[in-house]
């Protein structure tokens, strides 16, 4: 429990950081936002507003109570809750997600060393075929697969941002685009 709950603040504190690389558009960065506004105490009580989508490759994700952008992704057709992380390299999936996603255990090398917020840790590199979320969808997405203990979560990190046409935070929302 203390390791879940050391593994979540840290992922707060990252995410704290990472908040104004979220502000650029991939496409248009002089079009960016100035600032992000936090959530107000009486947005944190409510439940976090479903994501809608806008036009045929657009997808927008509404902040949750803790400003973060959760959404229910799918990873080669699976469907997966994961957190948008613009601090995470690549996207990071634990042990659990990978065997529903159809790798077994012998299949995957844990040879590459990663700094997870509580330490080192080993990991094994797939390339997932693709990953959608809503009408967005993109193919052939770089992650690795994070021991159990060592992640609890899915984070949607740079590996599928960098693919799609924008990305852009804007009051409240995440807008994403291909």
């Amino acid at each position: 429990m203390l390791l879940r709950t050391s593994i979540f603040a840290a992922v707060v504190v990252l995410m704290a950081t990472q908040i104004p690389a979220l502000i650029e558009r991939v496409d248009h960065p002089a079009q960016q936002e100035p600032a992000v506004e936090a959530p107000s105490p009486a947005t944190s009580t409510r439940p976090a507003p479903q994501p809608a989508a806008l036009t045929p490759g657009t997808m927008v994700l509404n902040a949750d109570g803790r400003g973060h952008f959760i959404g229910n992704f799918k990873l080669n057709g699976k469907s997966v809750t994961g957190l948008v992380d613009t601090g995470a390299s690549v996207v990071a999936i634990n042990e659990r997600t990978a065997r529903m996603l159809g790798y077994s255990a012998n299949s995957l090398d844990f040879r590459y060393p990663m700094q997870t917020a509580n330490g080192q840790t080993q990991a094994a590199h797939i390339v997932l075929d693709r990953i959608e979320i809503g009408n967005v969808r993109v193919r052939d997405v770089d992650a690795m697969v994070l021991r159990d203990e060592a992640l609890s979560d899915t984070l949607v990190g740079m590996s599928f941002l960098t693919k799609l046409k924008s990305y852009q935070v804007k009051g409240g929302s995440l807008t994403l685009a291909n």
